[in-house]
């Protein structure tokens, strides 16, 4: 996949001509509006015409589930910032995501940029244009036809610039807009919203299809080392300096993997983040790492197979450790990200009468749509295992990760389209509410001001966070 990304980059500055190309041709088409270039078309409003009527029995009564799909988005992305604001701001931040702003643009290539490619898969320029493409079209067409579906005449369509970013929209007559029903305007509001939902379903099948035709189990991926819970005040000694008070541990600590003594003798391991100042004057216990083989071995990868016989699964690997003994010495083989393998001679430890490596794997918790989202991907692949391509490895990862990308920034858009701030369909959909449920302009306008602020607080004070945690 290392060769792609030369392909890759010349294709985006391929593209990047081409539209430049395209815009000083046809400069006149183009209309400014704020920071944005829109170029008006004609096309796809016949389709939107002709779906209207040929399904108008169908969108009816559907436009009842949009609209409701409507206010779950909004009230689902309101929970999840108010949560992710209050976690980032509590907690300490991860070593891995302190160079991330909270806040920032979903641009190709920012997992290599930020260093979080263990965490998400790369996003190529061709994913995100393709995945941008699925989204605009489905989105904008929605709006487009249930605009025709309540006679609302659709002006024009076409593409939108900001920058190096790009999308497509529909503009209806804003006439006719604003004095229909206000269940025809929240229809039209939450459709391209729900657009984005259907492509997200209909992606994820196409994923889970692709994924258990393609690819087949062939390790297990060692997640972390066993972890236990100590009292901050047990310990006495990090490194070999000895601890005199709780406020010093984090002057003692160095970079990497401290080694830590408690009072009763055991020893354990703790990385650099785990002992910063702010975590040992308001934490009174630590989750630290196990002293055993694993960590001591500094195991890595998935592990592929233990004295020779073959390990595809959580349930293989359980199979054959409660075969062995402590004390015992085994061979493990591993594979790392760049399918490399390693062998590893271990004694095993003893824990419960039972043999011991000290791995840890993927816990998969959360709940509400995090944690449903978490579940319905584990699912489909297993955090845990490690897969390899039943046919052409690149070209089948290529396309999985191409999939995976369209099913979450279908979602994500989804979400953050309907947060309610102005330049945003959720910003219309709330204030239309606001309005039928006061009847009053002057209050919808305080209402709707006061929540814009809100949510502009939320986001500053986590870049605060971020910025005070940077420098």
């Amino acid at each position: 996949m290392a060769s792609f990304i030369v392909y890759d980059l010349i294709f985006l500055i391929l593209f990047g001509i081409f539209a430049v190309y395209i815009f000083k041709k046809n400069r006149s088409s183009f209309k400014r509006q704020g920071w944005m270039f829109l170029y008006h078309t004609k096309v796809g409003i016949r389709l939107m015409q002709w779906g209207a009527t040929k399904f108008e029995k169908i969108l009816k009564p559907l436009s009842y589930v949009v609209i409701a799909s409507g206010y779950v988005l909004m009230i689902g992305i309101l929970w999840l910032i108010t949560r992710t604001v209050w976690t980032y701001v509590t907690l300490p931040i991860p070593d891995q995501l302190k160079n991330l702003p909270p806040i920032a643009p979903l641009i190709p290539y920012f997992p290599a940029l930020f260093n979080l490619e263990s965490i998400f898969p790369p996003l190529y320029f061709t994913y995100f244009l393709v995945a941008i493409a699925v989204i605009t079209i489905s989105h904008e067409f929605a709006h487009g036809l249930f605009a025709k579906l309540w006679k609302i005449r659709v002006k024009t369509t076409g593409l939108a610039f900001f920058g190096p970013f790009f999308g497509a929209f529909v503009e209806p007559d804003e006439k006719k807009m604003n004095v229909a029903p206000k269940k025809h305007q929240l229809s039209i509001l939450a459709a391209g919203t729900f657009a984005n939902i259907v492509m997200f379903v209909l992606f994820g099948l196409i994923l889970w299809a692709f994924f258990s035709l393609s690819f087949e189990p062939n390790g297990v991926i060692i997640g972390g080392y066993s972890q236990s819970i100590i009292n901050i005040s047990d310990i006495v000694k990090v490194g070999d300096y000895p601890v005199t008070s709780a406020f010093s541990i984090p002057s003692l600590a160095t970079a990497g993997l401290n080694k830590i003594t408690t009072s009763d003798g055991k020893t354990y391991y703790a990385s650099n983040n785990t002992l910063t100042p702010q975590v040992i004057e308001n934490y009174p216990r630590l989750i630290v790492f196990d002293d055993a083989p694993a960590i001591n071995n500094n195991v890595t990868g998935a592990i592929t197979s233990v004295n020779g016989q073959d390990v595809n699964t959580r349930e293989d690997l359980s199979t054959i450790l409660s075969s062995l003994k402590p004390n015992q010495t085994v061979e493990l083989t591993t594979i790392d990200k760049q399918k490399q393998t390693h062998n590893y001679q271990i004694k095993l430890d003893e824990r419960n009468g039972n043999a011991f490596v000290g791995i840890g794997f993927y816990n998969i918790q959360g709940q509400g749509f995090r944690g449903f989202m978490a579940k319905t991907i584990a699912k489909i692949k297993d955090p845990n295992v490690y897969y390899t391509a039943t046919w052409d490895g690149d070209f089948a990862q290529f396309i999985y990760d191409m999939l995976w990308w369209i099913v979450m920034i279908n979602i994500l858009v989804a979400l953050m389209n309907m947060l309610p701030v102005s330049i945003l369909d959720g910003g219309r959909f709330f204030y239309v509410t606001l309005l039928g449920i006061t009847k009053s302009q002057k209050v919808t306008m305080k209402i709707y001001k006061f929540v814009g602020w809100f949510i502009l607080a939320l986001l500053a004070l986590m870049m605060g966070k971020w910025f005070v945690n940077l420098v």
